[in-house]
């Protein structure tokens, strides 16, 4: 009889008892711990064709992940399902000092190497399946709706259960892992109808179409971990989840997720859900958050400068997290062709990244566009922002981004994107 309070089939059983291997064995014990602690009664089978994980990066310190990795793949204990993985932290094009690379290459990611082989040995999908933004078309991890994911990264985790309609909860690195190996995850939060119920409503009441990253910013800080049903967003993005509509829930979803710990949002007339259920998915005695243009002001105007000059000019710009789609990387680069011809300039002010997953980087670069974006100065890659500006030696920059997710986890420093398109072409006088 077993000791857990979870009702087990008898493969899982014969799992947890040790029929499969000591190893197995000990992933399903963390699952089941894992989904006690949450008042899981279950498991479900992953459904989801791909995995996908957050733990891209070889930080050296990460010693017991990789010999858990070690472990895993010795004991034959490998992913059931091919997986993506989030952005690498380093690329060479991306402007850095010589002391910056040092700190990079020989003391944070002096694993990278080795650990991109184990990911390999994992089963990761293919040697460009890095990046946030799994779910693109042009990656290819695009789940239906209903499907069950083990997920961890937080921006394709409310992407993924509010945009396509899959269920996944907003589970920690290497607990992604493990249900891809195992094949099950444990039932709670937002796998079941109940905990995918709204207990916010959001009324928006705007004069503009809000700023996709300080709207997603201003619910996530006030909701946190719980969901919203937003009202009155479908007369700024349509009622068609057209390109611009996604990326737009991308960018808005990300600062739902980063600035609080949002794992699933309703749009009213937009969202699979909210078209199929209405209002029905709201909780009776639901919360109201009214977000006018003085709501969305005071949030901005609340956002801490943590440069040591507040007034310092800007040594580098990133645009790009999470991941630009290709509409994305095609507006902007034609945005700044057009602002630095009106501004009588040919390259940009500000050393400026894009970043966009290795499959949309591709796609672009066959393009006329890409030479047209490469002869503005800007340098276009897959890295991760956030990893890159984790460098001490990088978070000493006055680095400016158009990303709530990369202010709120580093020292980078928030505009709106016409801000940053006016600060990135004007001349610095």
């Amino acid at each position: 009889m077993s000791e857990y309070k979870m009702k087990l089939t008898q493969d899982q059983l014969d799992i947890l008892e040790g029929k499969q291997g000591e190893t197995l064995a000990k992933v399903m014990k963390t699952l089941v711990l894992y989904g006690e602690t949450f008042g899981a009664e279950s498991m479900v089978p992953v459904t989801g064709k791909m995995g996908h994980l957050v733990t891209s990066f070889g930080f050296g310190v990460m010693k017991p992940v990789f010999a858990l990795m070690d472990r895993l793949i010795e004991d034959g204990a490998v992913s059931k399902q091919a997986f993506t993985v989030d952005p690498k932290p380093m690329d060479k094009n991306v402007p850095s000092s010589l002391l910056e690379d040092i700190v990079f290459k020989a003391i944070m990611y002096s694993a990278q190497k080795p650990y991109d082989e184990q990911l390999r040995k994992m089963g990761i999908e293919n040697s460009d399946a890095y990046t946030c933004t799994c779910y693109l078309n042009e990656v290819g991890n695009t789940p239906q709706k209903g499907d069950i994911l083990s997920w961890a990264e937080s921006s394709a985790v409310v992407y993924a259960n509010s945009v396509l309609g899959a269920r996944c909860n907003r589970n920690s690195g290497i607990i992604d892992l493990f249900g891809s190996i195992l094949g099950y995850v444990p039932n709670f939060g937002l796998l079941t109808d109940e905990g995918r119920k709204a207990t916010w409503i959001v009324e928006i009441r705007t004069t503009q179409k809000p700023e996709a990253q300080l709207l997603g910013s201003a619910i996530g800080m006030k909701v946190m971990e719980e969901v919203p049903y937003v009202k009155g967003l479908d007369q700024w993005i349509g009622s068609e989840l057209n390109d611009d509509a996604k990326a737009y829930l991308k960018d808005f979803g990300a600062a739902c997720a980063s600035n609080g710990a949002v794992g699933l949002y309703h749009i009213d007339r937009l969202t699979p859900e909210a078209v199929e259920s209405g209002e029905g998915l709201i909780t009776e005695n639901a919360k109201v958050y009214v977000i006018d243009d003085a709501e969305l002001q005071r949030i901005r105007d609340n956002y801490p400068v943590i440069w040591k000059n507040p007034d310092a000019e800007p040594k580098l710009c990133f645009i790009g997290c999470p991941h630009l789609t290709y509409s994305q990387l095609v507006d902007w680069t034609e945005k700044v062709a057009a602002k630095l011809a009106e501004n009588g300039l040919t390259k940009v002010t500000v050393p400026t990244v894009f970043t966009a997953a290795p499959a949309v980087v591709e796609k672009f670069n066959q393009t006329p566009l890409a030479e047209k974006l490469k002869g503005m100065g800007v340098v276009l890659s897959y890295i991760c922002p956030l990893m890159y500006m984790n460098n001490p030696l990088c978070g000493k920059k006055p680095v400016i981004t158009n990303s709530n997710k990369l202010r709120t986890y580093t020292t980078s420093r928030y505009y709106t994107d016409a801000e940053i398109l006016d600060r990135i072409t004007k001349e610095v006088k």
